[in-house]
């Protein structure tokens, strides 16, 4: 049977947002307390004073201090951010005839247009994000059983950041955070050295460029 610091700390560590607030101070203990007590009686099986989960919040929200990240250095000052629609993501499995067709995606897509394409390869599976006008065509060079793993109506924003963010600690947590903060779901991240692309849903597109550009005018 967990203790009751066991018990909180293991419900507090499935929600990051909790997290950063206890480590920020940023959250009043007594509601917080009463929100986890139903849960954190359940986890050890009994019934707790809400006392006992204040305590509990305090003392983690202490230990967290010391790991967490909350600021960088790092300054999106100048930052460009670059927003495309129309973007539609296929999944196929990493086999040897997908493996050949992924050098013919390369004739399909105009770059000379400004289009869009990143290919990931993972180790089962090969992810293709693409301008939606390319569905068709790239679908036939996969075959079959596309269309179950395609997702359309998809939107990419890229972040040009610093070249001095390589490396640095809680760079890129900043720009996810200024989207998960404000509700917005990340399909996929796309990375290069000094771009970050996020893929998110084209119905996200407005609320996640004010997001970012948020973060890059408050460090004006």
């Amino acid at each position: 049977m967990p203790s009751v610091a066991r018990a909180v700390a293991e419900i507090v560590e499935k929600r990051p947002f909790l997290e950063e607030a206890l480590a920020t101070e940023i959250v009043n203990y007594s509601y917080l307390a009463e929100l986890l007590k139903p849960d954190v009686e359940n986890e050890i099986g009994r019934g707790v004073k809400l006392s006992a989960i204040i305590m509990a919040l305090r003392r983690l929200g202490e230990s967290l201090k010391g790991g967490f990240v909350g600021t960088t250095p790092i300054k999106f000052k100048g930052s460009d951010i670059t927003v495309k629609s129309g973007i539609f993501e296929l999944t196929v499995p990493r086999t040897e005839s997908s493996l050949r067709s992924v050098p013919k995606l390369y004739g399909i897509v105009d770059f000379s247009k400004g289009d869009f394409l990143t290919v990931t390869q993972g180790l089962y599976e090969i992810t293709i994000l693409s301008n939606s006008k390319y569905k068709v065509k790239i679908g036939e060079l996969f075959g079959k059983a596309v269309e179950a793993n395609t997702i359309g109506k998809l939107a990419s924003v890229t972040v040009k950041i610093p070249k001095e963010a390589v490396g640095e600690v809680g760079a890129i947590y900043m720009l996810i955070k200024a989207l998960s903060w404000n509700n917005i779901n990340i399909v996929e991240i796309v990375s290069t050295f000094t771009e970050l692309t996020f893929i998110i849903r084209e119905g996200d597109t407005g609320r996640a460029f004010n997001s970012l550009m948020g973060l890059v005018d408050e460090q004006q």
